[in-house]
């Protein structure tokens, strides 16, 4: 199992008039990371899902957990397993970590969808296979 990993320099713009990261900005760097595993670690860039075969992968159901706070400056890694892949959704369990010090974990469900009918559609098969190659070997759930 191989798990995904991104690093995002907190800036300016993340942050709340204290120099901590305002909670709703790390959903943004969420979704960026969730975006960027498609393209680099499933191959299928965003522009080819979404314009070219009409599909999507909406956020259906999403849980957080911050554990600590991040700071301007500060480089936080997000690493993405998957935890469960069904037929036309995946469970998705990311941590952002600033060093050994996780920051804030998630899991989040994704739908795949035709962006014509409005309506889940089994993942393909060769996508499957390339989301397996991140799926975790065990389940943690938030909050143990």
């Amino acid at each position: 199992m191989t798990a995904y990993r991104s690093d995002r320099k907190v800036r300016f713009e993340d942050c709340d008039p204290a120099g901590i990261v305002f909670y709703p900005r790390y959903f943004e760097m969420l979704n960026a990371t969730v975006e960027e595993w498609f393209e680099e670690g499933l191959d299928l860039p965003w522009r080819e899902l979404v314009l070219e075969r009409r599909n999507g992968v909406p956020t259906v159901h999403i849980e957080a957990e911050f554990l600590a706070v991040s700071r301007l400056g500060d480089v936080l890694t997000f690493t993405l397993e998957v935890e469960k892949i069904g037929r036309s959704s995946a469970v998705l369990r990311v941590v952002a970590a600033c060093g050994d010090e996780e920051r804030a974990l998630f899991r989040l469900t994704l739908v795949h969808f035709s962006n014509e009918t409005f309506r889940s559609k089994p993942w393909p098969e060769d996508l499957r296979v390339r989301m397996g190659d991140y799926q975790t070997e065990s389940v943690v759930s938030l909050g143990e």
